[in-house]
């Protein structure tokens, strides 16, 4: 069981009610992480009631198991629940014809449950405004850029969620999310199997050499003064921001006998704001070509379909 009944839907929940949640359970689901998500579910319900669209309800709420780690488990269990993709019923024709999934369309339909992706990225990119709380790297960036062109290049989904065959379909932003955040888990639990005294065991018997480091061996690099410590949060939420946008640069200037870090500079540009600012309500041509390609695979499939 996931879900309490009594329990208020995550969207509704306050500052405080996200903190109370981020400090139990799951340890990789923080605060920023809940608010984003919150922020998602809330952008995709505005869209829906401004524009008619069909939009999701992710009805995911973290676990409150006292071992994070169990709790880690139960939320990657429940993602993975949330993200299959949606099955025709056994009774209908076309399941039995090779269409076993309702919405594998498009690129522009979330596979999940149907969401007009496209018309939604039309009304407001919500890829862009959903971010990594630890890198602040976008889900535009991240799922829907080619990473060697850097164009606009849609995510497929796969009918195994984090394996198996690719389909035609994509998520639509709140199921991004959550799969992104189902990786990080993942990641987690790997590492923590790592760890495992047994698997080091196994590791062992099949010749693979393990060397244990002294902690007083490894010297800390560039030693920060006690009284720089207060302004850390106030540096994160920087290197954060300067991951979506480049108009804030972190300078750093080393020592070049000691190699410490000497001087620290911030710019802030106001010029890159503008001309970002500008882009980001301007879709480029590459993006607009995708969108009219699509819109011509439906009105294709409308026709094939009155045939």
């Amino acid at each position: 069981m996931y879900r309490p009944v009594n329990s208020q839907a995550l969207y509704q929940s306050n500052d405080a009610h996200l903190a109370m949640l981020a400090a139990q359970g799951n340890e990789q689901l923080t605060q920023a992480a809940l608010s984003e998500m919150v922020a998602a579910q809330q952008a995709m319900q505005q869209a829906g009631e401004s524009q008619n669209l069909e939009v999701p309800k992710v009805n995911f709420f973290p676990s409150n198991h006292h071992d994070p780690r169990k709790a880690r488990k139960r939320d990657i269990k429940q993602a993975y629940r949330l993200l299959k993709p949606a099955k025709r019923s056994r009774l209908s024709p076309l399941r039995w014809a090779g269409n076993k999934y309702r919405y594998n369309k498009d690129t522009g339909t979330c596979v999940v449950d149907g969401c007009d992706c496209a018309a939604l990225i039309k009304h407001d990119n919500l890829y862009m405004r959903i971010c990594d709380e630890d890198t602040g790297r976008s889900l535009w960036e991240m799922y829907w850029q080619n990473p060697v062109t850097g164009q606009p290049e849609a995510f497929i989904a796969q009918d195994g969620v984090t394996s198996g065959r690719k389909m035609r379909g994509t998520y639509c932003p709140e199921h991004l999310h959550l799969f992104h955040l189902l990786k990080k888990w993942e990641t987690e639990e790997d590492k923590h199997r790592e760890m495992n005294p047994n698997r080091l065991k196994e590791k062992v018997k099949r010749g693979v050499s393990i060397v244990t480091v002294p902690v007083s061996s490894v010297r800390k690099k560039d030693p920060q003064p006690a009284m720089l410590q207060k302004y850390e949060p106030f540096f994160a939420e920087l290197e954060r921001d300067a991951g979506k946008t480049k108009g804030i640069s972190i300078l750093n200037y080393k020592n070049p006998a000691t190699g410490v870090n000497d001087v620290t500079m911030v710019v802030f540009d106001l010029r890159i704001f503008q001309q970002e600012l500008t882009a980001l309500n301007t879709p480029t041509p590459d993006f607009q070509t995708l969108l009219q390609q699509e819109q011509q695979n439906l009105d294709v499939e409308g026709q094939l379909g009155q045939v």
